[in-house]
Order: structure tokens, then sequence, then C-alpha cells
């Protein structure tokens, strides 16, 4: 039985976690959107994050509704909504829509139409705010793999 604390154990197990969390968090493959494909099924992301399986999203017209080609969560569901991107951040919320459980081709209507050319993010967040959409208020989902948020990108065309 140890008796005495001993510091060359501390420092070296300190390290030793230090070095598995830098592994961890700084491990996985990056898979990112290309610009110019119009089909891609865009469940990585352009900014790095691991992509996740819980939604899917293609490019898309323009217009005053997202469809969202599927959402795979488990009851009580998610909020799903839809942002612009500005460079590498996200934006507004432009709409959202309540996922009770999985969905296909689940539509999102918005309250400002997307423009052609543009690129938007799908993000999906918990219900924190007792049934009502509020992104202050909502924690973002993220996938239980990875740890990571859990947002798909998509561009519209004309």
């Amino acid at each position: 039985m140890m008796n005495r604390f001993s510091m060359s154990s501390f420092v070296a197990g300190t390290m030793l976690g230090a070095l598995l969390t830098g592994a961890w968090f700084f491990g996985g493959t990056v898979a990112l959107l290309p610009a110019s494909s119009s089909s891609f099924l865009a469940t990585s992301t352009e900014s790095g994050v691991p992509a996740s399986g819980a939604i899917a999203v293609a490019n898309q017209l323009s217009g005053d509704t997202v469809m969202v080609e599927s959402v795979t969560v488990p009851p009580p569901g998610v909020w799903v909504a839809v942002r612009e991107v500005w460079g590498s951040d996200l934006g507004n919320v432009l709409g959202a829509a309540r996922a009770s459980g999985p969905h296909s081709n689940f539509p999102i209507p918005l309250l400002r139409a997307t423009e052609p050319g543009r690129s938007y993010a799908v993000e999906l967040y918990r219900d924190d705010a007792g049934g009502t959409f509020d992104p202050a208020m909502n924690s973002v989902y993220v996938d239980f793999d990875t740890g990571a948020r859990v947002v798909a990108y998509f561009t519209t065309t004309p």
C-alpha cells in the first residue's frame, strides 16, 4: 500500500492525461464540403467538424423552404435550424422546425428566403426552452460519437 505522495508519479500521470486528451481532441479525419459539387450530400462540414450521421442535406434551389434529406435523432427530438454562413462563421437563423424523431424529406420553412449561390448550414439544437425555438436558450445538439456539434452545410443554386 502506498503511504506517501510521489511527485514523479503525479507529473507522469498528468502528462499522460494531457497526451490522451490531445489525441482525442485533435484526432479523427476531416472532410471538407467541395464548393463545385451541386449534388454532394452535405453530411460533412466546412469548418473541420467531423461529419455526423444525424443529419443530411443536399445542395438545392434557393427559396423560402429548405428540404433536409434526413434527420436521425431519437425522441424527444431536436430543433432543426437553417443558418447563414459568413466565411467560417455561422450567421443568422433563417428558420427552424421541430423534429420529434427520425424524419426523411423534412421541410424547414424560412422567415427569410435563401439567396442563389450562397452557403448555408443546417444545425441541430436541443429543446431547452420548453417547446419554443430560441438559439440563445437552446443548447447545440452534439454527436454522441464525436462530441462535436451537428452541422451540415449546403449551397443554393439559382
